[in-house]
């Protein structure tokens, strides 16, 4: 085997295995943002005041198909949870986000998203 072929064949799948091109420039969350978000959740869960992901997830893929990115919580003035904000790539390729009520279920809004805004 050509000694030159292995370092160029471990570059092709460096590359190739790299971040979305949207997602270079965003900002990692904290560790204890997510730790927070998560436990809020699941608080919320056990005391049944909203849905578990477990039972948004497939009604989501079925009226959204595609890649979920990330997801994060809105909180409403009493700091409840209030909605979910999926971000999701369609099989197309296009960056959407889809809001979902966190107690119903019910998909609340769709937008495409603008791969730079990072809010």
């Amino acid at each position: 085997m050509d000694p030159m072929r292995i370092p160029i064949l471990a570059l092709v799948l460096l590359i190739a295995s790299g971040p979305a091109p949207w997602a270079q420039d965003r900002p990692a969350r904290d560790a204890s943002e997510i730790d927070a978000d998560s436990d809020l959740a699941l608080a919320a869960v056990a005391r049944g005041e909203i849905l578990p992901l477990s039972a948004l997830m497939p009604r989501l893929l079925a009226a959204h198909p595609g890649e979920v990115l990330d997801i994060e919580i809105d909180l409403d003035p009493a700091g409840r949870i209030e909605e979910y904000e999926f971000e999701m790539l369609t099989p197309e390729g296009r960056l959407i986000e889809v809001d979902m009520d966190a107690r119903t279920g019910e998909i609340t809004e769709v937008s495409d998203e603008d791969p730079e805004d990072d809010d």
